[in-house]
């Protein structure tokens, strides 16, 4: 017996089989989708649940993260997506996947005998020393695990969805078992330890522990994932504080996701209220014009993105995990507001995140001006971003169409149809949008049926909306950023017309009027700078300034005959003018998408400056060999970061750090060419420091004593030099670094390190601050 929800909701999301994707760019990423599901191997998955259950692998298990201690997160991903395929096209292969998967991981859960089942190396020894009140970590790791409960809640998740979506009994009953296990493990806990213990991040797994609740109707589940209330974060939260700044994004999202899962079959409105304000601060103060969010995985300062741009801004994850919340929200309000997000951030991220051609996935979607993207290897890497992508592409269908009391809501104009058969009517969307202004609904009723048609009027819809019922115009009293609701009786082959006449905006960023990306509609455009790979046009690498600060933009930016959604800037750029493109188009591609916009005489005042910097930072990543930044996951997991339990993550001035406590240590391997002279470069504040900071900079475990003043990053950080020893580098590509405290001191906030061929280094300048 299922539980019963506590509220009311406004609207409901339709079943994934109820709604068919035709002939566009979502049913494409789709289809590359599947191919790329088929391609991977469920044996290759369970290695390390067959190895870690006693079991010999029947295959070896993937690279990248998988070959990790984060292992077993993507067989969690894999197993919601193939459980949302065939949701959407009942294709028996995918349900033979989930149930092969299902089976297995029944046996190794057999075989541990406890309920415990995962691929987690030393996975239930780090829980056991959990549960007996040994608690360790150093930001993204549980007592050295790399987010074991992270990498759980992507089990339960795909145990959920086979259960939920293939109708797999088997699935639930291991899902029970392992939440027991869980629930035995976090038991002895106090408030405070289980505190201490979510400063690792732990994914949704209030989320995933509410949903058991829903499956089973056992409340116990419900209070487990009560338990997951961070103290740290959501207090703040509840309290409407915006706490984000210098959190890592992804850490807090599904805990949101949760919360919102908790509210729908509690009632609790502060659960509710606490979900509204996060979405609330992150959709508008927290979020680049593509939707996304955070740069090198943390969130900024609120409303600041101007220092903000480089190509490790909007970590993928973020915006799937972004768009389940915003359903949740719709589905309370019905709100038109929740449903422009949705649009803004599905067309410009999530299907701007994948390659049409191979189906990589993006980690982090660069908005570098003079950026381009950079996909994972979808069978060598493994990241979180690849395990979401796998999901997000399986399921656009999810929130296109939305169901109320005797109401049908049209949130998203894809060419799709949807099958009520509640209602016994069939809605055909024709649409090519956005390459077209025109939708066309056709419904096909088995008998005359009456309720409200609610068609989404944009938020962006400047030029107004037009609506015709079988040739008749219909008028429309509603604004911008609205539902336009049509109650009438429907019979079969009624035809509605809607034409949203899209134009073009500049969007600036809050803390600089005069950076701005360019709409047109609900696409984010982006400049074509040329092949990034091409090694004779490094000249393009480097976004143009727009001389047309204060000019209407019909004025310098004109369609491109005989191409969709292309527009040619003319008289205003600067050294040339560009063309742009749908962001979600770009592909293999140098790009900008946030412009610098300058009056002429602005311009030739600025000029020199804005050469200096950009020639600046150009030279300092021709000499470098190899960059670490601390206290970013993925840069950190590259470079084999180690350190104690007493090293701590942060960010100042918009750049993440990390530091260690008295007595503590960290380290980085960083490469290194032998041949040559290197020197390390090491990123400091020039904030007032911690008190109490001395220590030592070790290469492989020899002191460095040799240190030159560095350059100065503006008046907020500087630079160290610390000249490395050619003996050190005999024979080796690749080099420890180690900041070691001394006894009863501390090891001082870290920004950034650099490794770089010293000579060049010295010829081209960079040590002064006079380039």
């Amino acid at each position: 017996m299922k539980a019963s929800m506590r509220i009311k909701q406004a609207a409901q999301a339709f079943a994934l089989g109820e709604v068919t994707l035709l002939d566009g760019p979502f049913k494409h990423a789709m289809e590359t989708n599947r191919h790329y599901l088929l391609e991977l191997e469920p044996d290759r998955l369970l290695a390390r649940f067959r190895e870690y259950a006693g079991l010999a692998p029947r295959a070896p298990q993937y690279g990248g993260w998988e070959a990790e201690s984060l292992s077993g997160h993507t067989l969690g991903h894999y197993l919601s997506a193939c459980s949302m395929m065939y949701a959407s096209l009942a294709e028996a292969e995918f349900k033979e996947r989930v149930d092969y998967i299902t089976d297995e991981l029944e046996l190794c859960q057999n075989k541990h005998g406890d309920g415990y089942v995962s691929g987690i190396p030393r996975g239930k020894e780090v829980f056991h020393e959990v549960a007996s009140g040994n608690i360790q970590s150093k930001g993204f790791d549980l007592n050295g695990a790399w987010a074991p409960l992270y990498t759980l809640h992507k089990l339960f998740a795909g145990l959920r969805d086979a259960y939920r979506l293939t109708g797999n009994e088997k699935a639930l009953v291991v899902e029970r078992k392992l939440a027991d296990w869980v629930e035995g493990i976090l038991a002895p806990l106090s408030t405070e330890q289980m505190e201490e213990m979510m400063i690792c991040e732990y994914g949704g797994m209030n989320e995933v522990l509410a949903d058991l609740y829903v499956d089973t109707n056992e409340y116990k589940y419900l209070t487990l994932a009560e338990k997951f209330w961070h103290k740290l974060v959501l207090d703040p939260l509840a309290e409407h504080v915006d706490c984000l700044p210098g959190k890592h994004a992804n850490t807090q999202i599904p805990k949101l996701i949760g919360l919102a899962k908790e509210y729908e079959w509690t009632n609790d409105e502060k659960r509710r209220d606490t979900a509204e304000f996060f979405w609330n601060s992150v959709v508008h103060h927290h979020s680049y014009a593509n939707g996304g969010n955070s740069f090198g995985e943390y969130f900024g300062d609120a409303d600041s993105f101007n220092d903000r741009l480089g190509p490790q801004t909007t970590e993928t994850c973020n915006t799937y995990n972004m768009l389940k919340l915003t359903k949740h929200l719709f589905e309370w309000k019905a709100s038109a507001a929740e449903a422009d997000y949705y649009e803004r951030a599905m067309f410009n991220h999530i299907l701007a995140s994948q390659n049409p051609h191979s189906g990589g996935m993006t980690y982090y979607l660069s908005l570098a001006m003079g950026g381009h993207k950079i996909f994972d290897d979808k069978f060598d890497d493994f990241t979180c971003c690849i395990g979401t992508g796998m999901e997000s592409q399986a399921s656009y269908g999810n929130a296109i169409y939305f169901k109320g009391e005797d109401k049908l809501f049209v949130n998203q104009f894809i060419h799709s149809e949807l099958a009520w058969t509640e209602k016994g009517v069939t809605l055909l969307q024709e649409t090519e949008y956005p390459s077209d202004d025109v939708i066309r609904l056709k419904l096909s009723c088995a008998k005359p049926v009456r309720f409200s048609l609610n068609i989404r009027y944009p938020g962006w819809a400047e030029q107004g909306v037009s609506i015709e019922i079988n040739g008749e115009k219909v008028a429309v009293d509603q604004s911008p950023g609205s539902f336009i609701a049509i109650n009438r009786l429907w019979i079969d082959g009624d035809l509605i017309r809607v034409v949203l006449p899209m134009s073009l905006r500049l969007e600036a960023m809050p803390d600089n009027a005069d950076r701005a990306a360019i709409f047109y509609g609900p696409v984010l455009l982006a400049g074509d700078l040329g092949s990034h790979d091409d090694p004779h046009a490094s000249e393009f690498l480097y976004a143009p300034v727009l001389l047309a600060k204060g000019k209407p933009l019909d004025t310098w930016l004109e369609a491109v005959p005989g191409k969709s959604l292309a527009f040619q800037s003319k008289m205003v750029g600067y050294p040339r003018n560009v063309e742009l493109a749908p962001f979600y188009q770009m592909v293999d591609r140098s790009y900008t998408v946030y412009w610098d916009l300058f009056t002429p005489d602005g311009w030739a005042i600025a000029e020199a400056d804005y050469r200096k910097v950009m020639e600046k930072m150009k030279r300092l990543e021709q000499c470098t060999i190899d960059y670490a930044q601390p206290g970013e996951m993925q840069p950190e997991r590259d470079h084999d970061f180690q350190g104690d339990s007493s090293t701590r993550v942060g960010m100042l001035n918009r750049r993440p750090f990390r530091m260690a406590g008295q007595g503590g240590w960290f380290s980085f391997d960083l490469k290194v060419k032998p041949e040559s002279e290197m020197m390390l470069v090491v990123t400091y504040t020039s904030a007032q420091e911690m008190p109490n900071c001395e220590f030592d900079v070790l290469l492989n475990g020899e002191l460095l004593a040799e240190v030159q003043e560095g350059f100065t990053e503006e008046d907020k950080f500087y630079n160290v030099n610390f000249p490395l020893p050619s003996a050190a580098l005999a024979g080796t590509e690749k080099v420890t670094v180690m900041f070691q405290a001394k006894e009863g001191k501390r090891v001082r906030r870290v920004f950034g390190l650099r490794i770089v061929d010293s000579e060049q280094y010295k010829q081209l300048g960079v040590q002064s601050d006079s380039i």
